[in-house]
């Protein structure tokens, strides 16, 4: 069902993504990794579980459901217990030719048809006895959480992706993120200190849907449910939300139940406004001014000078050097981009929720 709001896993549940698909699956076969990237609710998640669902072998980590098991942290027994989670969900004809290899580590048992690791086993033994398998695919979405891994902000798992890269040449990697500059960040391969600098690597960008196929996208949803919707608010809820899949999906999802336009954007943007808000109260807590900022793009105060103009006027005075770091921040975690000289916020919804909100 395209309006399905979990995250789809086959292809048939997937609209227009083929070609990020088919390169995934090339990607993965080409480079030791793949950095995948997409803003919030682009459909990023869903792309890479249908590629994955399509190669042999495919190890799917959410760093995000780590980093919340582990109270903000990502420790090394939440790791091992994810790889463990993920090894025993995978289709049972591969699982049992995993057995064969993941046998001879320490640290490794069986329980009837699941395999069991123990807390104190080596990840850099289990990745070597993957090795040994035709290919394996190890994809960690949102990882960028992984900063938070360790003692050293996640030095410990670069190097051991490094190892993996030098080393282990039937493993390949998949790094997704929403916040595609500080998943660059955390990667480092521009950085001379990162274990990953200077690799080689493939790339691969989620984009929200151009209108027209945004457009076909609701009127396929709406013929799969067999219902008939009038194409003016299909074109109102374009001007609402855009190309982004997971609020077109929302839309759709909750239109069937409703049958009402209103009623469903107005559902719609409520649920956006929980969504946001949470994200900004964790903006907020590192600095007030990223709210200020924000609302200064989304009242079209969208150049360098406006924007400190805005801040100042709503704040106190900001140091140049500072205004500009808040804003390079932003662009990294997906909240804004640069076209030209003005700053645009990349998905409509929080802008119009930014609107009526801050």
């Amino acid at each position: 069902m395209l309006f399905d709001p979990r995250p789809k896993e086959k292809r048939s549940e997937l609209y227009d993504r083929v070609e990020e698909i088919e390169k995934i699956m090339e990607y993965s076969r080409k480079y030791p990794f793949t950095i995948l990237l997409g803003i919030r609710r682009v459909g990023k998640s869903s792309v890479l579980k249908v590629a994955m669902n399509e190669m042999q072998a495919a190890i799917y980590i959410d760093a995000r459901r780590m980093h919340f098991e582990s109270g903000g942290w990502i420790t090394y027994e939440s790791f091992v217990r994810s790889i463990e989670r993920e090894v025993n969900a995978l289709d049972s004809k591969v699982k049992r030719a995993l057995r064969d290899v993941l046998g001879k580590v320490e640290g490794v048992s069986f329980a009837g048809v699941n395999i069991k690791f123990r807390k104190d086993v080596k990840v850099s033994d289990v990745f070597e006895s993957l090795n040994e398998f035709d290919h394996t695919v190890i994809a960690v979405d949102e990882a960028q959480y992984f900063r938070f891994y360790g003692r050293q902000g996640g030095k410990e798992f670069l190097s051991l992706i490094a190892y993996a890269y030098d080393n282990l040449k039937n493993i390949s990697f998949i790094f997704a993120g929403s916040e595609i500059g500080l998943l660059h960040d955390f990667l480092g391969v521009d950085n001379y200190s990162s274990p990953l600098y200077g690799r080689v690597y493939g790339e691969v960008t989620i984009t929200p849907f151009k209108r027209e196929v945004a457009r076909n996208f609701l009127e396929a949803g709406f013929r799969e449910a067999n219902i008939e919707v009038n194409d003016k608010d299909v074109e109102k809820a374009l001007d609402y939300l855009d190309g982004i899949p997971g609020w077109l999906v929302e839309f759709g999802y909750n239109y069937i139940i409703t049958r009402d336009f209103e009623a469903t954007i107005s559902k719609v943007m409520q649920k956006a406004q929980e969504f946001i808000a949470g994200e900004l109260r964790e903006l907020q807590k590192r600095s007030n001014r990223y709210s200020l900022i924000l609302k200064a793009i989304a009242m079209g105060f969208d150049r360098w000078e406006n924007i400190k103009e805005f801040v100042e006027h709503n704040d106190r005075a900001v140091p140049n050097s500072r205004l500009s770091a808040l804003l390079k921040t932003l662009e990294k975690m997906s909240w804004i981009r640069k076209d030209g000289e003005r700053y645009r916020l990349i998905d409509p919804v929080v802008e119009k929720v930014i609107k009526e909100r801050i």
